[in-house]
């Protein structure tokens, strides 16, 4: 559910989408790096209170919960990073790592429920080219026709099967729509 303050007339899905839409847009430019992205996201989710939805009866809501999840578990994974880097604090490095596999969990339940609550219908998935050894045949997108703009990724292999019998995952590996982000490191 979301927990932000109320504002009339305030559409917070439409302030949510806009200020990802520009941070995306400065992304494309140059402007930011991908880990400036994700933190300016963490950022904007930490002010603004925003929580996930616990009742997801739209494909809106199972999108937020698609985003916020997956931006919360990127920060978490730099946090981690950043601490083995330093090699400090192996207990708390530990526990943002149980933090990433968790929201990277509730990521691709929601990336389910979208595609469910769509019936299966208008959507493909397909595995994509990463420059990451740990990623490769591993990494798919999920695209939807009505959607473009909604580009959703997993490497969930329950997610794949599940796909797989909707016959909306397609074999073989095709380039990223988004691909500079994918695989920009961070």
């Amino acid at each position: 559910m979301l927990k932000l303050r109320y504002i009339h007339g305030e559409n917070l899905f439409e302030k949510f989408s806009n200020h990802r839409e520009a941070l995306i847009e400065q992304f494309k430019k140059g402007d930011i790096s991908k880990k400036e992205f994700i933190e300016q996201n963490y950022s904007f989710i930490q002010r603004m209170d925003i929580k996930p939805f616990k009742n997801i009866d739209n494909f809106d809501k199972a999108i937020f919960n698609y985003q916020y999840y997956n931006m919360m578990a990127k920060y978490c994974f730099l946090q981690a990073k950043q601490m083995r880097k330093n090699d400090k604090h192996t207990d708390l490095t530990k526990d943002l790592m149980d933090k990433v596999n968790y929201n990277y969990r509730k990521k691709d339940d929601s990336t389910l429920k979208a595609i469910e609550l769509l019936d299966f219908s208008n959507v493909e998935a397909y595995y994509i080219k990463v420059s990451s050894e740990n990623l490769k045949k591993q990494l798919f997108e999920v695209t939807f026709k009505d959607y473009p703009k909604i580009i959703l990724h997993s490497r969930n292999q329950w997610l794949v099967n599940r796909l797989r019998e909707e016959m909306v995952f397609k074999e073989g590996v095709r380039r990223s729509l988004i691909d500079n982000y994918i695989n920009e490191k961070y």
